[in-house]
């Protein structure tokens, strides 16, 4: 039997970069939600001490790797494997959708405060003298949290959906994307 690694998409299966892609996005976010609930429920922790401060450079990370998911998913649409349904389309568009909305809410707060941000050793925005941008921060501080845990909500749900998936037997699903080719 001869195996070999598909770099791209096929209609049986996701190939080995969208694979990647959606695995280190989904190792991401978990990081990523680890460091909101040590900031919520664990304040002023050793633990939120540690997590907190990589909290934007994730969600910035995060941010690059769907912007890298969506190109690559767009040069593989016609190989792609086929959506189950309308209800999974639509929830991936509003994964999708929060998945950029959220730390793009982040960067224009971060912006329209003035500071400075650095992620990862890298000047990513300069900080600036005088007046807040009320307008940007009041739309990061009135959706980035709100959408975040919206966006949880939906990851549970699409991690639910695939579980539901596999206790009727269509064990395909989860074979697409965790790397196994589907049983002839």
């Amino acid at each position: 039997m001869e195996s070999r690694i598909e770099l791209y998409d096929s209609q049986a299966r996701y190939g080995v970069v969208s694979r990647g892609l959606h695995w280190a996005m989904a190792l991401a976010f978990v990081w990523i939600y680890s460091t909101t609930g040590a900031h919520y429920l664990l304040a002023d922790s050793a633990l939120d001490e540690f997590l907190w401060p990589t909290h934007k450079q994730v969600g910035l990370l995060l941010m690059g790797l769907l912007l890298v998911r969506v190109v690559w998913a767009l040069l593989n649409r016609h190989r792609r494997p086929p959506s189950l349904n309308l209800a999974a389309t639509l929830g991936h568009g509003l994964l999708y959708a929060g998945m950029f909305a959220i730390p793009f809410l982040g960067l224009l707060r971060q912006f329209g405060s003035g500071r400075a941000f650095t992620a990862f050793g890298l000047p990513i925005m300069n900080g600036f003298e005088g007046p807040k941008i009320q307008w940007m921060t009041d739309l990061g501080n009135s959706f980035h949290s709100l959408l975040g845990w919206t966006l949880l909500v939906l990851i549970v749900g699409h991690i639910g959906a695939v579980i539901l998936h596999c206790g009727k037997g269509q064990w395909e699903v989860l074979r697409r994307m965790a790397g196994r080719a589907a049983r002839a």
